[in-house]
């Protein structure tokens, strides 16, 4: 049972256990914190081959990488657990952190890693294929599909962009308008860049042995491909954080929601930080990490500075109430640590 390995308070509850998530409580269990990872077990990247851009982990298996995360994070003293957090609620200076199964944990500050959903357009044979010849990032997978015939399906703002991206890879892209057909100045970028303009929308994909093969339109034709890139709608995974305040809202370029923080993941809401794509739509597996890093040791500073401040008023005043709480704050941090 998960409940069995968890304790009652943390100072740090990290949701999610991808790359930012394991990297934060990484930083946070080196820095001596008492943290768990409260993982769901569902990472965005499941279905891709490798990891890439990921300087000396190219091409590295995600679940590769992550089972390489967790052994990393408990050898520090970190926990990891799965689980699936229903709702976080205010509870003093603190956060109640209840999970699925109904328990529920304390924590001192809250990193959120928890990703996001990629929804997809409901054509026929899109999801099967999603991470393997249907495709997003040119950065992910652009080298994967190089100088194949590549197939951009106009879904959004940002489809023509794509486009242009994956003409890089590949002198064979045909664009599919679907039901988003390029502006007149669009459609004179990709006219110059040599990007075939298919109208008409795009009624499913037509498969092979296990292949993508061509893309059928609704009238019946079928145009060959054997990629498809595909710009989803991108929406973070943060419904249990509305009791406290922080919603998802629309990203300036129109690709989706995403909890908004500043630049070091700290959220309106105190003690409270986000990393990786929940903040970020558009962040790769490394920049995640690096967020999540970052954000562990913003946290670990907070941590430092509200332990100090009451350092210093149980100094003034040693026989205070807060002394008496610092007191018992530091016998129970010596117990977390064995000392």
């Amino acid at each position: 049972m998960v409940t069995d390995r968890l304790r009652d308070g943390y100072d740090v509850v990290v949701v999610g256990g991808g790359a930012a998530g394991l990297s934060g409580a990484l930083m946070l269990a080196r820095s001596r914190r008492s943290v768990v990872v409260i993982d769901g077990g569902s990472p965005r990247n499941a279905p891709a081959a490798g990891v890439h851009g990921f300087l000396s982990r190219d091409g590295v298996p995600p679940a590769e990488l992550l089972e390489q995360g967790r052994a990393e994070v408990r050898g520090y003293g970190g926990q990891v657990v799965p689980g699936e957090v229903e709702t976080v609620v205010r509870e003093g200076d603190g956060f109640a952190v209840t999970l699925a199964d109904g328990w529920t944990v304390r924590a001192r500050r809250l990193l959120v890693a928890t990703g996001l959903v990629d929804e997809l357009p409901d054509i026929p044979g899109l999801r099967a294929r999603w991470g393997r010849d249907v495709v997003h990032c040119p950065y992910c997978h652009g080298w994967e599909v190089r100088d194949q015939a590549i197939g951009v399906l106009a879904t959004g703002p940002m489809s023509v962009h794509q486009a242009l991206m994956f003409r890089q890879l590949s002198d064979d892209v045909t664009f599919f308008s679907h039901t988003t057909p390029p502006t007149a100045e669009e459609a004179e970028q990709l006219a110059a860049r040599g990007i075939g303009v298919v109208d008409g929308e795009v009624a499913s994909l037509e498969i092979v042995d296990d292949r993508l093969v061509g893309v059928r339109l609704s009238d019946g034709t079928v145009v060959a491909r054997e990629a498809l890139a595909v710009a989803t709608r991108m929406t973070a995974r943060a419904g249990f954080l509305a009791a406290l305040g922080l919603r998802p809202v629309e990203h300036p370029m129109g690709i989706g929601a995403s909890i908004p923080a500043d630049a070091t993941g700290r959220t309106d809401v105190p003690g409270v930080w986000v990393a990786g794509n929940v903040t970020d739509p558009v962040a790769q597996v490394v920049s995640s990490a690096s967020a999540g890093a970052g954000a562990g040791a913003q946290i670990n500073a907070d941590l430092i500075a509200e332990e100090t401040r009451r350092a210093v008023a149980a100094h003034r005043d040693p026989f205070s109430a807060e002394n008496e709480a610092r007191l018992c704050e530091q016998v129970a941090g010596d117990r977390r640590h064995g000392l």
